[in-house]
Order: structure tokens, then C-alpha cells, then sequence
């Protein structure tokens, strides 16, 4: 696919540094699975499992996930199956200090024993998915996506990596996974003159989730789009179904909020259902996978969006157990984590004046067991 590359203009370079003002603030491995990973050049929080301390970053994005260099590779297979929970309330901020002995784990209804428990901040492994499609970002949209992608990366901390893809008719890698910012301000400033009107979105995170399924430590794909699909080769329950396997967290950030208020009564019914069906995919795909999509109406609250994804990716839980059902059948298992007192009910959380807080809890839907083949 050809696309026309400029240098990056005074105005992107105006919001690359208007967004550096708005500074502020793993995934699990299935268990008996086989992962391949490159020791990271730095030396991460330890993520409580039992594990080596392995580093989650291949040093080429390539189609399976594998290390395209020389450096030696370690392999590790476990049944300890582990899940990174946020708890955060209503503004969107995460809550500490929350004991072991209040949270509950149900494997397909069924009580787990939790093995690990940790509560801390870790370096992210985040890959910035970023519709690149001429159908409908133009004028502020298109100015809206640029400040998301912009915005996004000025939280980043030195320690984390970031890869930039952007897709219409497929995805292109336009960084690697790296902690250069440099690389990454280059990738973004080719994003200027969409070539094509697609926007085949299923193909683009299907294509993401498996090159970053076999990265251990923290990850998640930032999905900065409309949420339209145009002609995916993938269905959306093909799609739904891989991510839900692959299980990389997606933080949705969806971009047709202020035109379609613009538009209010003026779109054709069709145009309307188009919308909605993109912001329920948008849900889905975060809400099953562990993250969670946002649906900006004005410029204002991009900041509060990044401290949220902030606080959901970095400061985690992470829970670790061995699965009482033990059966290599490569089934679906749903899991659900809770928060209860003593006597098994819903835990009350009060703010320091002694109101109850509403919450929620950020974690991944389920995983997928293994499977044996004779």
C-alpha cells in the first residue's frame, strides 16, 4: 500500500507540544502454554507469579510474535493462571490497599483458591492502533485523532514501550516496540493524507492481538478509531472470538462523538445504526478483553481519558491461581472477579469522609485452556 509521507507540519509539532503539557501519570499467560520472550534491557517490577522474570518485548513485531535477532530465548510453561485487575471508581481512579482476602476469583462459577497476590506499578508494553482512513476523518476529526495519538504518548514514562500501527485496508507497522520517542514522533508525523477510504478494523486488531499475545509482562492495544468496519476478510464473532483467545487488553478511544452531535437529525437511519453498531463493537472488543473504551464529545476530556487508561494499565492487582478444573480441552473458561467482606457480600468501599464509592473492576473476561492433542 502506498501512502503519500510528509514531514511532520508546524501544527502537529504545536500539538505534539501543547500535549506534552497534559502529562500526568501483564497479560496473562494460559496455563501449560509456551511463551518465548527477549530479557528486557531494564529490570521490571516483579510481577508476583512464579515465572522467571522475563522480559516482554520481541525486538522485531514480526507476524508470530517471535525474536528476529540472535539473543538467546527462554521458554517457560506454567498452571498458574494470572490476571492484572483494576479497581477504580467513578472518576476513573484506581484503588490501593485493597487485601488479598476481599477479592474472590470464579472460574465458570466455580471458587479458586488464589495463589499470588501483589498490588504495584509496572513498565507497559503498549501497541497505539490508529485508523488511518480517508472516509471519515477529515477536519476535526482527523485534528482529534492526531491529539489522542499525540496526547497518549506524552504520558508514557521512560521505562515503557510503545509500537505505532496504523490501518485502513490493512495495518502497518510504522514503529517497532521501543522506548526511542523519537521513533514514535516520527511514526506519528506520517500520519497525514489518508490514501484509502477503508477502515477494516477486525482484520487490523485480530493482526495486533496476535503479534503481542506471547509478550509477557503488562500490555494492551490503545485503539484510537470510529469503530467502523468496512470490509474485514475477518466476520466481527470470527474477530471477537480471536481477541477473546489472544486476550491483550484494548483501551478503545472512539472519535465520531462530536460530529455525530453536530449531526444530530440530519444522519439517515442507516448512518445512525453504522454508529452505534461501531461503538458497541468498540465496547465489546474492551470490555471482554479487559480494558475499557472511551467515547470523547469534546476536546476537553482527552486528559481525564489518558489518566484513566494510566491508572487502569499501570497500577494493577495482579492475581495469580491454579484452576481447579485442570482439563486440556482448549475450551473457553469465563472468569469474574469480585470484591466481598467477610461474610461474602459485596464489599463497601468509603471515601475518606465516609461515603460509599462506586467501583468497578477492570480485568479480562476469560481465557482459553489449553489444548492436548494425541
Amino acid at each position: 500500500m502506498r501512502r503519500t509521507v510528509v514531514l511532520a507540519s508546524a501544527v502537529a509539532v504545536a500539538i505534539f507540544t501543547s500535549a506534552i503539557a497534559l502529562k500526568s501519570q501483564d497479560g496473562p499467560v494460559n496455563p501449560g502454554s509456551e511463551t518465548v520472550a527477549k530479557p528486557r534491557p531494564t529490570n521490571p517490577t516483579s510481577n508476583g507469579d512464579a515465572s522467571p522474570d522475563l522480559a516482554p518485548i520481541p525486538s522485531k513485531l514480526n507476524k508470530k510474535g517471535t525474536v528476529n535477532d540472535d539473543t538467546p530465548n527462554f521458554k517457560v510453561q506454567s498452571n498458574l493462571v494470572q490476571i492484572d485487575a483494576s479497581v477504580l471508581d467513578n472518576r476513573g481512579n484506581f484503588i490501593p490497599n485493597i487485601p488479598r482476602g476481599n477479592f474472590r476469583i470464579l472460574e465458570d462459577d466455580v471458587p479458586q483458591q488464589i495463589k499470588t497476590f501483589t498490588m504495584g506499578e509496572a513498565p507497559m508494553t503498549v501497541a497505539l492502533l490508529v485508523e488511518f482512513s480517508a472516509k471519515w476523518q477529515r477536519g476535526q476529526t482527523w485534528y482529534q485523532t492526531l491529539q489522542a495519538a499525540y496526547g497518549f504518548v506524552s504520558t508514557l514514562k521512560p521505562q515503557d514501550y510503545i509500537a505505532v500501527i496504523a490501518y485502513d485496508m490493512r495495518p502497518e507497522i510504522l514503529s517497532d516496540f521501543s522506548q526511542d520517542r523519537t521513533k514514535t514522533q516520527g511514526a506519528l508525523a506520517r500520519l497525514r493524507i489518508p490514501g484509502f477510504s477503508e477502515s477494516n478494523l477486525f482484520d487490523a486488531l485480530v493482526d495486533t492481538e496476535e503479534r503481542m499475545k506471547d509478550i509477557e509482562g503488562r500490555k494492551a492495544i490503545v485503539l484510537i478509531s470510529t469503530g467502523v468496519d468496512t470490509f474485514s476478510k475477518l466476520t466481527f464473532d470470527k474477530a471477537r472470538r480471536a481477541i477473546q483467545e489472544d486476550g491483550v487488553p484494548i483501551y478503545g478511544i472512539g472519535l465520531m462523538q462530536a460530529l455525530r452531535i453536530m449531526a444530530e437529525g440530519r444522519m439517515s437511519g442507516a448512518q445512525d445504526m453504522t454508529f452505534l453498531q461501531a461503538d458497541n463493537q468498540m465496547k465489546t472488543f474492551s470490555k471482554e478483553t479487559g480494558g475499557i473504551s472511551f467515547f470523547p464529545r469534546f476536546e476537553g476530556e482527552m486528559p481525564s481519558i489518558f489518566q484513566a487508561v494510566q491508572q487502569a494499565l499501570r497500577n494493577q492487582y495482579q492475581i495469580g491461581y491454579t484452576p481447579t478444573n485442570l482439563a486440556r480441552d482448549g475450551k473457553f473458561r469465563k472468569i469474574k472477579i469480585e470484591l466481598v467482606n467477610p461474610q461474602g457480600d459485596p464489599l463497601a468501599i468509603k471515601d475518606e469522609k465516609g461515603k460509599p464509592i462506586k467501583y468497578q473492576i477492570v480485568a479480562k473476561a476469560g481465557y482459553t485452556a489449553p489444548r492436548v492433542v494425541e
